[in-house]
């Protein structure tokens, strides 16, 4: 047996019917909903973290195994063993486990799997790097490369460096998907954690157009008197 059909086969052997129904329904799979089709075994983040650093040892090969599974956790699995090989490879291996990453988002399909991975890949392989990739991901026909492109920001914003953040949320302000609305707003609210001065110079340029829950998020950690100014469109803009 090889390396991903035996890690395979121990995920399985933690697969539980009930979570997974549970679980189908949480990431919305059902018919015309963003998660359509999706597969779970019913398996929840702590037992896949705890295998997962027991297999620090994968290979690309079988990261990319499990990567291409039809099974939600499978793929989890496998984001975050591409996360640990990518933390401790070479700058050689650091660029091959970026391009698993990118030549692989049909398959980092839900929002969890984004959240969970674009910081820390996508993000982190970029600190130093030029990253018009992700404006061009910005504008891809793909939800969850859209949600890539602004998701990966975070690592940016840990850094106080809020270019680029701000610069694909402002792209994205005409998106019609929520999920795409609560990843701007969250990425907000990260800036403003930081630096309110700048989160309010953006929210006062763009929130005429920014979609409701967008600014729901960004401003949830203003002084009451002040969200409520946001929320009912009520402060002059300078």
């Amino acid at each position: 047996m090889n390396k991903a059909k035996a890690i395979s086969a121990r995920l399985h052997a933690l697969a539980s019917p009930d979570t997974a129904n549970i679980l189908q329904r949480f990431f919305k799979t059902g018919p015309g909903q963003y998660g359509e089709g999706d597969l779970f075994l019913g398996i929840k983040i702590p037992p896949l973290r705890a295998l997962a650093k027991q297999h620090r040892d994968a290979d690309l090969a079988t990261i990319a195994a499990l990567l291409s599974s039809k099974y939600h956790e499978e793929r989890l699995f496998a984001l975050l063993l591409l996360m640990q090989f990518y933390a401790t490879a070479d700058e050689a291996c650091k660029q091959a486990a970026y391009d698993l990453y990118l030549g692989s988002t049909q398959h980092i399909n839900n929002w969890d799997l984004v959240d969970i991975s674009a910081p820390h890949i996508v993000g982190k392989h970029l600190e130093d790097r030029p990253r018009k990739v992700l404006q061009r991901m910005a504008k891809s026909e793909s939800l969850w490369e859209r949600r890539i492109a602004m998701v990966a920001t975070l690592h940016f914003i840990r850094g106080k460096d809020f270019t680029d953040t701000l610069h694909i949320a402002g792209m994205l302000l005409d998106d019609r998907h929520d999920l795409m609305h609560k990843a701007v707003g969250w990425m907000l609210r990260e800036v403003g954690k930081r630096d309110q001065k700048i989160l309010e110079t953006f929210l006062q340029r763009h929130y005429p157009r920014l979609p409701r829950t967008s600014l729901r998020y960004a401003i949830e950690r203003f002084d009451p008197a002040l969200r409520e100014q946001y929320l009912k469109r009520t402060f002059s803009i300078a």
